[in-house]
């Protein structure tokens, strides 16, 4: 009898033993006292598993916030799951119908969706739905998307305040501005806004108006937008790069064209990566020569823009949007959105066709191992932004 319980003395605390090995690393890993473990944290208690992050915390080095979305990432399934995260489809009045938009949510077949065109009650109740659709088929919480610049933002959404062209915002006012449209638009629902707009002012066809001006009050007041913005933790967006201000054309229609030297473009948007923008979209626009030519391809399908210019000479490594792929810029092209995936963007907007786009990604990722690796990059950062703006709280 005392051998028994001698030898079940000695397995227990070898299991304990074990136990205690097991969890270790994580606790220090996430650089805390004492963490409940996944075991012990109820459905009702996912923000003390998940942790509270605010955009500030998107750049740095987080191990809590690293472990968090390491563990969404594993729970996301199928491939197509997780190629979805990367997806953003487009509704409101003048997108398209709820029914299309709900059914490619039920299916996860979207991260995200912007909505165009509609009355404040309309987005609050669509919004509200989708959320419920969700809840119940138990996805990732959504990006929900506005385009909530001061030019064009009466225009799209009816019963909310009037809010003067962004060219006519006086430098003493804009944070004032700023700060109006993120409390409107996040009363809504809106988590993210494609705004500001950071192009030049020449191109009257597609900027015009919605252009701050000159380059410095470019970089200050867009910075300011943007700072208000992530004040109130809601996404900025600074478009589009690497600007519509300088090319002839409306990129709406046809494919524009960028000549000559970059570098007024840079700085700006360079000014702006360095004062902390998190989200950057990329315009249909051809740059034809230099040392960035894109040899007649829209920069969004460049990876010598994204990756080249972008990411690596002006550091940023925040979220890389396109430009809505339904443009005719490249909507007649062969396989555009999955060649802008291929380039390095990291969501893409107005896919023709959701479903089409996510088997043509997988059915690469089986055979490209870089490309797999890329995918994954770019849904842990769509993972990270998400736990950021507190969507999985």
């Amino acid at each position: 009898m005392k051998i028994k319980i001698f030898l079940f003395l000695a397995f227990l605390s070898l299991v304990i033993f074990w136990s205690c090995e097991k969890k270790e690393p994580f606790l220090k890993e996430e650089g805390i006292d004492s963490v409940k473990s996944d075991e012990d944290v109820s459905d009702n208690d996912s923000s003390k598993k998940i942790g509270n992050f605010t955009l500030d915390d998107f750049l740095k080095e987080n191990k809590r916030l690293y472990s968090s979305v390491e563990r969404i990432f594993n729970s996301l399934g199928r491939e197509e799951e997780k190629v979805a995260q990367m997806i953003v489809t487009f509704g409101g009045k003048l997108g398209k119908s709820d029914d299309y938009v709900e059914k490619v949510i039920r299916e996860k077949k979207a991260g995200g969706v912007l909505l165009l065109g509609g009355s404040k009650e309309y987005m609050i109740s669509t919004i509200q739905k989708l959320k419920k659709e969700i809840k119940k088929n138990n996805y990732l919480p959504l990006f929900f998307m506005v385009d909530g610049e001061p030019s064009l933002i009466s225009n799209k959404i009816s019963g909310i305040p009037k809010f003067e062209p962004t060219s006519d915002i006086k430098a003493e006012k804009n944070r004032t501005v700023a700060k109006k449209i993120t409390s409107v638009i996040k009363e809504m629902g809106f988590n993210m806004n494609l705004a500001p707009v950071c192009d030049l002012p020449n191109n009257k066809e597609i900027i015009g108006n919605r252009s701050y001006g000159s380059k410095e009050r470019i970089i200050k007041l867009s910075t300011e937008f943007i700072e208000e913005s992530h004040k109130q933790n809601v996404l900025a967006t600074a478009k589009h790069f690497p600007g519509h201000g300088r090319v002839k054309g409306d990129s709406h229609k046809e494919l524009v064209y960028l000549s000559g030297k970059l570098d007024e473009e840079i700085q700006i948007f360079k000014s702006i990566i360095d004062s902390g923008v998190l989200c950057i979209m990329v315009g249909h626009i051809a740059v034809k020569d230099g040392p960035y030519s894109t040899d007649g391809k829209p920069a969004t399908l460049s990876p010598k823009i994204i990756n080249d210019l972008l990411k690596k000479q002006l550091g940023f490594k925040g979220l890389i949007i396109t430009d809505a792929m339904n443009m005719g810029a490249v909507s007649k092209l062969s396989k555009p959105s999955l060649n802008a995936v291929i380039a390095g963007n990291d969501l893409i907007l107005f896919p023709s066709d959701e479903r089409v786009l996510i088997s043509s990604i997988v059915e690469k990722m089986k055979n490209d191992e870089n490309f797999k690796k890329q995918i994954y990059n770019s849904v842990k950062k769509i993972i990270r932004m998400k736990l950021c703006l507190g969507l999985m709280n």
